[in-house]
């Protein structure tokens, strides 16, 4: 087989150079989910959580070996730094290529694995054919069993797209941004039909492929890690419920194991680009990373978390957070008969630390102290909990105070606020007084406890407030 692919004097190491910077906006910082060893004729295996993460400055995950195989693209999107009328370096490797640099990476343990992305290079169909002949050479010749995690095209042939599927551990098609108005203003080459077939087909196989492994165990496996999918977020004025209500119908709709959220960073001078003075978004894809997680693992929906009267986040507190101060009608509620599911939904328990209360409660009652040693972030947990009919501070559920003691007492705010209108005595709960907190880091050498004379105030205190905790 034969293919086009310019190479314009550039040595290997070039390329490796011009293609590895051109990927580093591709979010694929994930474990592989893949559960597959090696059979002992080849090279690498991929096993569940097997790709160890290690970032770099600019948020690369270099861990696996992250690259596009061309940074040729016959569109014009206005967001891309790859797109058409940019004048960039080019480079294109070939499938020999990107097979050697994977197995000499692999064999000095740079990586575990491959994520291979490409711009469209002539056509969906030759660039799919490419990187179908890539991963038939990696796997066939070259025997490498690792992780491998590829791009499928939208719009090449589905046949590629399904032979790709069973060479590859994960398939992910960027969605590129939440709305099809979007996509119109800011990328006319693409269309949100042409996205969204070949997320179908891989759904499709990956249901069909089960039902063929149950019959026949030695089946080929079909995207074994499943598909994943990306958003560019604050490129265009959708609110966070209108990003989250996708998601949610991705998740419900396609099976996808993780839609991936990647701040916009501004790469091109473009009129229809939003000018972002303050840098790229980054708080928040933040709480969009937050908010998923409570729709993948903690049962909540995106409607519950917002809607169209409050369609953004409070980018000061954390997702769950913000849902329990707009429903304090559920709290506080009692850890020692309350059920898994609401249990999950107070801010400061996650699902291992509701898991261990759900069974240590069948031995007897818990107190403060267990929560703590279960994993409990008691911090943010306290305003919502009793422990047998008993909270462990005494406070008012106050939708103002309680925002200003979760976010910090920004500004003082909170303490004030808390001190003035009498809910708390001074020094009764973590941060009132003159007592500050922040995020130290590693080369901080500064002492930010309370002074000697606070200590011994609130050694004074201790008997009284362990009588007042129960």
């Amino acid at each position: 087989m034969e293919y086009r692919i310019t190479q314009g004097g550039q040595s290997l190491m070039e390329k490796l150079g011009i293609l590895t910077d051109a990927a580093k906006y591709d979010v694929a910082c994930t474990s592989s989910g893949s559960d597959r060893r090696g059979d002992g004729t080849g090279i690498g295996n991929a096993v569940s959580a097997g790709i160890c993460h290690s970032f770099s400055g600019d948020g690369r995950c270099i861990s696996l070996l992250k690259i596009l195989f061309t940074n040729e693209c016959i569109y014009d999107c206005r967001y891309c730094i790859n797109r058409r009328s940019n004048d960039v370096p080019r480079a294109s490797f070939t499938p020999e290529e990107v097979c050697r640099l994977t197995i000499e990476f692999y064999r000095r343990n740079y990586i575990e694995g491959l994520f291979l992305s490409s711009g469209i290079l002539y056509s969906p169909d030759h660039t799919m054919e490419l990187l179908y002949a890539t991963l038939y050479r990696l796997r066939k010749v070259y025997r490498f069993q690792g992780y491998i995690h590829v791009k499928a095209i939208p719009g090449a042939d589905p046949e590629l797209v399904r032979r790709t599927g069973f060479l590859a551990d994960r398939m992910s098609v960027n969605l590129e941004l939440p709305t099809a108005e979007g996509l119109r203003r800011l990328a006319p080459n693409k269309h949100r039909r042409t996205i969204l077939a070949p997320m179908r087909q891989i759904q499709a196989g990956i249901a069909q492929n089960k039902q063929e492994l149950m019959v026949y165990r030695h089946a080929p496996s079909f995207v074994p890690a499943g598909q994943s999918t990306q958003m560019i977020i604050g490129a265009t004025p959708e609110t966070d419920y209108q990003i989250l209500s996708v998601a949610q119908s991705l998740y419900d709709r396609f099976g996808l194991k993780r839609v991936f959220y990647s701040a916009f960073v501004a790469v091109n001078q473009d009129r229809e680009l939003p000018a972002l003075p303050g840098g790229p978004p980054l708080l928040r894809e933040h709480r969009l990373y937050q908010a998923d997680w409570l729709l993948r693992f903690y049962g909540f929906r995106a409607e519950e978390l917002l809607d169209e009267g409050k369609p953004n986040f409070n980018v000061l507190l954390d997702p769950k957070e913000d849902w329990a101060l707009r429903h304090l009608e559920y709290f506080p509620i009692e850890v020692c008969q309350a059920d898994y599911a609401l249990l999950l939904r107070v801010p400061g328990i996650g699902v291992k630390s509701a898991r261990r209360i759900v069974g240590a409660r069948r031995n007897g009652l818990l107190r403060f102290e267990d929560l703590k040693k279960m994993g409990v972030v008691l911090k943010r947990a306290m305003y919502f909990i009793t422990c047998a009919g008993r909270m462990l501070c005494p406070i008012r559920l106050d939708e103002d105070f309680l925002t200003g003691r979760l976010i910090g007492g920004k500004n003082g705010t909170g303490r004030e606020r808390g001190r003035t209108e009498g809910y708390l005595p001074e020094g009764l709960l973590p941060g009132a007084g003159s007592v500050t907190y922040r995020q130290l880091s590693l080369f901080d050498d500064v002492n930010f406890g309370p002074k000697k004379e606070e200590r011994a105030v609130r050694t004074q205190q201790a008997p009284a407030l362990l009588r007042a905790g129960g």
